[in-house]
């Protein structure tokens, strides 16, 4: 059985009439009728009764004609929808660290995408978001910087902060006895810098400043080292491995939460990006963000108002 075989059964069927079939189709009409006779065989039913007069439907016939139209119907509807993909420019998606890992998953048959590969901070993919020099980006922002931009934000990802001290043990640390350190360099750090400033002054945890860039890699490792820990480690460093004499603390009272958003400008009305954005955040679960034992920053736009 082919879709032709069945668009040919519905032409028939509105016609009664092989020839007027025939010629809607641009085809013989012995042709048309072997096709509907290879067609009943196939599906081992009779879907006409044949007499001199014309053809007609049979019940099993009439009660087939309503499902193949609108199988037929939704067969054209995602044709539409590849040679819409197929044509359209890819939307242009940026990110951090971090993004779903089974995005390609979700957006399969969406849209095409282009996944950007320059490396830069939150604060910079917000900018290119609002340049329209990207579509969608995967970062941190408060709603100042929504406002500010023009853009809107679609929680994505939760992550819990949690903090590296030198010596033996993983116990949990309170927010209060944690370091957290903010780097001179803004251009390169300007959303951690916001984010280490508003905790260590809601929490009352110490901050230190540097000017070396250590807010991941091994210079924020001799850090931890120089304070003895345990110091708050940026959503970076989460999944970086590190050394065997450093150990991962969780943070308590409160636990410190990281919001991963997927920003787009308000005045996109580009169909594949917002299918984009619906496919990435279906099943996206929205926890209770302040519940009195987790912290998010003020301002963070998955927060309470």
């Amino acid at each position: 059985m082919e879709f032709r075989q069945l668009r040919y059964f519905v032409a028939v069927a509105e016609e009664l009439n092989i020839g007027r079939a025939a010629q809607r189709l641009h085809l013989a009409a012995p042709s048309l009728s072997q096709q509907i006779t290879a067609l009943e065989n196939d599906l081992g039913v009779q879907l006409f009764d044949r007499s001199r007069q014309g053809v007609s439907l049979t019940p099993t016939g009439a009660a087939l004609l309503s499902k193949t139209r609108a199988l037929l119907d939704s067969a054209d509807d995602l044709s539409e929808r590849v040679a819409s993909v197929r044509t359209e420019s890819p939307v242009r998606l940026g990110y951090v660290v971090w993004c779903p890992s089974d995005w390609a998953e979700r957006v399969a048959g969406v849209a095409q995408m282009a996944i950007d590969v320059w490396t830069c901070p939150s604060h910079m993919l917000a900018v290119r978001v609002a340049e329209d020099t990207l579509d969608l980006a995967i970062c941190w922002v408060q709603t100042s910087d929504l406002e500010t931009l023009g853009l809107e934000a679609y929680l994505l990802g939760v992550e819990e902060i949690s903090a590296l001290s030198t010596g033996p043990g993983s116990s949990r640390v309170q927010a209060a006895d944690a370091v957290v350190l903010t780097d001179s360099s803004n251009d390169s750090w300007s959303s951690w810098n916001r984010y280490a400033t508003l905790f260590a002054k809601d929490t009352g945890a110490a901050l230190e400043h540097i000017h070396d860039g250590g807010i991941t890699g091994t210079a924020f490792f001799n850090h931890v080292r120089r304070l003895h820990g345990p110091v708050l480690n940026s959503p970076v460093g989460q999944s970086m491995p590190f050394p065997r004499d450093l150990h991962r603390r969780p943070i308590v009272a409160p636990t410190p939460l990281w919001t991963w958003s997927l920003v787009v400008r308000r005045d996109c009305k580009r169909a594949s990006v917002r299918a984009v954005i619906k496919a990435l955040t279906r099943d996206v679960q929205h926890p209770e963000l302040a519940d009195g034992q987790h912290w998010l920053p003020p301002g963070d736009p998955h927060g309470r108002p």
